[in-house]
């Protein structure tokens, strides 16, 4: 297995991010973990994305071909069941994979969203859904999730929303979101945070590799679609 690479900027020369969607092994924990940067290929080993010239407006990951959003329903911070379709439709949506032990990629993403968030237009930020769908359900209660998750409230968008639900439907979700099911139980995953239009589709997404600026400067561009 080849080690991750992280996206470039726009505007560098094209190139293929054959990466994006590959496990990223977090560090400590109960269980080990994979070594960080571990990972496979997606999609039979096809880039999922590129990144190149003037015609791509994003800082981010633009995605060749678009993700369709998901479809699945999962348990929130509060024990209620959570359409997430549903329940997403009518602004941008953020959706990451993690687990609340993870000591690096997770808090780290989940700290650039709540600084992207601030950034941005407050009517941008009040629109914004942000979904973060735990990869190791054993340990991650509903409960943990919501004290965990209110760590990175900014008081202007809405709380980050924490998923769970037993492992095949936590299985379920990675799969339809099109991000390779994580392993170890859990704490090596996808880095993958995918950002949805109100069409219901990711043209762009975020890495490691990527910062909260690049979050702010892409999530505006998608609400103005």
């Amino acid at each position: 297995m080849r080690a991750p690479v992280h996206g470039h900027r726009t505007g560098l020369a094209a190139t293929a991010v054959g990466a994006l969607l590959l496990l990223t092994g977090c560090s400590g924990g109960d269980g080990g973990s994979g070594a960080a940067g571990s990972g496979h290929d997606h999609a039979a080993g096809e880039a999922p994305a590129t990144v190149s010239g003037p015609s791509n407006p994003y800082d981010g990951l633009f995605l060749r071909d678009a993700y369709q959003k998901p479809d699945f329903t999962l348990t929130d911070q509060t024990g209620a069941p959570y359409d997430f379709a549903a329940q997403t439709a009518d602004g941008p949506t953020l959706l990451f994979f993690g687990y609340t032990n993870c000591p690096d990629i997770c808090p780290t993403t989940m700290a650039d969203v709540a600084i992207a968030l601030q950034s941005v237009d407050p009517a941008v930020a009040e629109a914004t859904r942000v979904v973060f769908v735990t990869t190791d359900p054993t340990r991650d209660s509903p409960e943990v999730l919501g004290e965990y998750l209110g760590r990175f409230s900014t008081g202007i968008a809405p709380e980050i929303v924490g998923l769970t639900g037993d492992q095949s439907q936590v299985d379920a979700a990675q799969l339809s979101a099109g991000v390779p099911l994580a392993e170890e139980m859990g704490q090596q995953h996808s880095s993958l945070l995918l950002l949805y239009g109100t069409d219901g589709e990711a043209d762009v997404a975020f890495d490691a590799g990527n910062t909260s600026r690049d979050i702010a400067h892409d999530l505006s561009l998608v609400a103005a679609e």
